[in-house]
């Protein structure tokens, strides 16, 4: 029997339009085992609704379709009694990075609708937050909605799968260390390269570089606050085991000079930054005479229940040393796999493997979907 499942889509940002792009091609060759339509797609500022839940198209969508259509977002209460009314199975894919969405998942899954995001606002802000959420998931013991997360921790990395098939076959995780971020890992591997006999970089000429690419956050203080790595390590912590109350609860490393973090903009904050090159060009010179290099990376130690985050040196001969371009690392050391740990390596960020992460997680769930 075909099964039936109506999908809800809120950002259409990068991610978003990804996403739209690999769930019509999945949809066209996926056919004969289910009937999957997206019947709403948002914004924060426009949506496109079928009133009649006949599939929408995705056919070269774009997000001006959204501000055509000329109808306002549902509400949360409205959007889940759309999805109800359809009859059938239902999954939303938050696709922002909005904790007031997040707030709203237990709401969802009570509801019965399975939720498939890259956000980790939801699993990484308060802990009372990931109890509701996870209190009420079918996938959890409870009676409620699936959700899957995959993509909020290394985007299509089999991150936050890895640590659940240790955990759930038995396997202890002593220790999980790594580079988390796709921008961090660029800043670093331009700034103190492994065997690189070219003059050092000033750290500031490094961030503009990878501003003007498009590395960091429209404001790079953003990226170098250390938050978005405390908050993968805090999703990764909870699913260690660790009762972590929030992302600013353990040891957070900010390379925000102090000075400039009331900066009035991200031009101020650039205008500023090459004045505090020496600061951070001195740990990178000290690292270098003891034939290491500095990385930022965040760490667990589950015994000793110590996580925190910021930079800290390696051998040139260690795995995180040897990143190239954006890519994350991530090793997991355990009971069964000793001193050699377990790596996950690869593009840890990017519109398309996030994307990826995302709709791996809407198949996980209409696999299970009965």
């Amino acid at each position: 029997m075909t099964k039936d499942i109506k999908v809800a889509i809120i950002g259409v940002g990068g991610v978003g339009k990804a996403f739209i792009s690999q769930l019509a091609n999945f949809i066209d060759r996926n056919r004969s085992s289910a009937s999957v339509s997206v019947v709403y797609i948002s914004r924060s500022s426009a949506a496109l609704i079928s009133k009649n839940y006949q599939p929408l198209s995705l056919t070269a969508f774009v997000p001006e379709q959204l501000d055509a259509a000329g109808a306002p977002p549902l509400s949360v209460p409205d959007l889940i009694q759309f999805l109800k009314g359809s009859g059938g199975e239902a999954i939303l894919i938050d696709n922002t990075s909005s904790i007031d969405l997040a707030n709203q998942y237990p709401d969802f899954l009570n509801a019965g609708i399975h939720i498939a995001t890259p956000n980790k606002k939801g699993f990484s802000s308060e802990k009372k937050l990931w109890d509701d959420i996870f209190a009420a998931a079918g996938n959890n013991g409870g009676t409620g909605g699936y959700v899957f997360h995959e993509a909020s921790v290394g985007a299509g990395l089999p991150v936050i799968s890895t640590v659940k098939d240790l955990v759930d076959t038995g396997d202890e995780i002593t220790k999980v260390e790594g580079v988390f971020s796709g921008t961090m890992s660029f800043l670093f591997n331009e700034f103190a390269p492994v065997g690189s006999s070219d003059p050092p970089r000033a750290f500031s000429e490094v961030v503009k570089v990878a501003k003007d690419a498009g590395y960091t956050e429209p404001d790079p203080r953003d990226d170098l606050n250390g938050l978005d790595v405390a908050r993968k390590l805090t999703i990764l912590a909870r699913l260690s085991g660790l009762d972590i109350a929030s992302p600013t609860s353990f040891p957070v490393q900010s390379l925000i000079p102090k000075p400039l973090e009331s900066a009035s903009s991200s031009q101020e904050f650039m205008d500023g930054l090459p004045n505090f090159d020496g600061d951070i060009g001195k740990l990178a010179d000290d690292a270098k005479r003891e034939g290491k290099v500095v990385r930022f990376v965040g760490s667990i130690d589950v015994p000793s229940k110590a996580v925190k985050v910021g930079l800290e040196k390696f051998d040139v001969s260690h795995p995180i040393a040897g990143l190239k371009g954006s890519d994350n690392i991530i090793a997991f050391y355990t009971k069964r796999y000793g001193d050699r740990a377990l790596i996950v390596q690869g593009a840890g960020a990017g519109a398309e493997v996030t994307a990826m992460g995302v709709l791996s997680d809407v198949i996980k769930i209409i696999a299970r979907i009965k």
